[in-house]
């Protein structure tokens, strides 16, 4: 008994530091490893698949980067049907055309998801099986990214155009509103339709209803003839219907750069839902769009003001501005002269190039010229006036020449 009593108290001591280390140890123990970070959310254009009867379609849809799945956000979405020359089966090269070039220039104009089904080779957008798969892939994404269906929109350019007056007619009552550009009822491949022109656009007119619809077309256009939008504008005005149509003088076929190209056309999209008002009033409108402005004759003297080498941020040459007789010209590092002309003072635009490239001229508070901004519709270029070239062009300088516009087909 006399030994328990002795050693009960270093027994205590010791299973009191037992206690303690094993406490210690379990404070130092290393927490858990945090769980791995969630691969971040795809946006952009992405690989879809669709099986319909029997046969996968490949095609892409564009999410927008602000997307996410579990927010709930309800987006708009657009159906775009492409040309003729992007048909195939592997689901990609409908997206260098039309809409899907301009949302890589400007995403921020674009808050859409975007549905693009590609028909393939050598089907046609206007055949059933093509209608009928389009829509089966819209439906799809609509349901998989939450779209919203009060805000559903269909576009088509050329043979797309085609397409959608065919979806635009069918389906009427899906659409909050329709953009078609170089398209109509009278497909290229069925010529025996004009047969019906003088029925034949009232008749989509009337299945078309009040769904507004904004056409554009080129007035050369020589491959889907303008006359075929100015008929469905004609139709659907006689419908009271709602329609705009804008020709743009002295374009071919390619009319839908400049046409997604316009700061317009999307925030005319998002003004539009299925049905706001189940009997809105007629409207149509009808507008002719100069390529460019009509140029402005400026003094040889304000030409020659002008006149010199102007170099971009890093010092280089980036063009050389010289006069010919009352002509401004401009030469490029290259050696490619271009003409140029005036639609202000201080605005220079290239007639025989892009719509939206502009020259900008920057004077001091003397009014002396110090410089230019290249600017077009994605980004600009500071260029400093350097020093000067010779005001007048040597008499063998010849004058560029026009390039022919490349053929197209629907």
């Amino acid at each position: 008994m006399r030994l328990r009593q002795l050693l009960a108290p270093g027994l205590a001591v010791t299973l009191g530091l037992l206690a303690a280390t094993h406490a210690l140890a379990a404070k130092k123990k290393p927490a858990p490893a945090p769980p791995p970070p969630m691969p971040p959310q795809e946006t952009g254009f992405l690989n879809r698949n669709l099986d319909l009867r029997g046969t996968r379609y490949h095609f892409q849809v564009y999410l927008p980067e602000e997307f996410r799945r579990d927010d709930h956000r309800q987006w708009p979405i657009i159906l775009f049907l492409h040309g003729r020359g992007e048909r195939g089966s592997e689901g990609m090269w409908q997206t260098q055309i039309g809409l899907p070039l301009q949302v890589r220039d400007h995403p921020e104009r674009w808050p859409f998801i975007i549905v693009m089904p590609q028909c393939t080779y050598p089907n046609f957008w206007t055949d059933p099986d093509m209608l009928r798969m389009a829509m089966a892939e819209l439906d799809q994404e609509i349901a998989e990214f939450h779209a919203d269906p009060a805000r559903v929109y269909l576009a088509g350019l050329s043979m797309g155009g085609y397409g959608a007056w065919e979806l635009a007619k069918n389906e009427a009552r899906r659409w909050a509103a329709v953009l078609i550009i170089a398209g109509g009822p009278f497909w290229s491949y069925a010529p025996e339709r004009w047969q019906l022109a003088a029925t034949l656009p009232g008749d989509y007119a009337r299945a078309l209803g009040h769904t507004p619809v904004w056409l554009f077309h080129g007035s050369e256009d020589n491959v889907v003839p303008e006359r075929e939008s100015e008929l469905m504008f004609n139709a659907i005005k006689a419908n009271n219907g709602h329609v705009r149509l804008w020709v743009y003088t002295g374009m071919h076929h390619d009319s839908w750069t400049r046409a997604f190209n316009e700061p317009e056309v999307p925030r005319w999209l998002l003004a539009h839902r299925l049905n706001p008002n189940p009997d809105p009033q007629p409207f149509a409108e009808r507008v002719v769009m100069p390529l460019h402005p009509a140029p402005l004759k400026l003094p040889a003297a304000t030409l020659d003001n002008l006149a010199g080498e102007y170099h971009d941020a890093a010092g280089h040459v980036a063009a050389t501005l010289f006069r010919q007789g009352d002509q401004l010209y401009e030469k490029d590092p290259h050696g490619e002269v271009t003409e140029v002309e005036a639609e202000s003072m201080s605005s220079f635009y290239y007639p025989n190039g892009g719509v939206w490239t502009r020259l900008l001229v920057e004077r001091d508070p003397d009014g002396h010229v110090t410089g230019l901004v290249f600017r077009d519709d994605r980004h600009e270029e500071h260029w400093e006036r350097k020093r000067n070239v010779p005001t007048v062009a040597r008499k063998d300088t010849p004058p560029p020449k026009s390039p022919a516009p490349a053929p197209q087909g629907p």
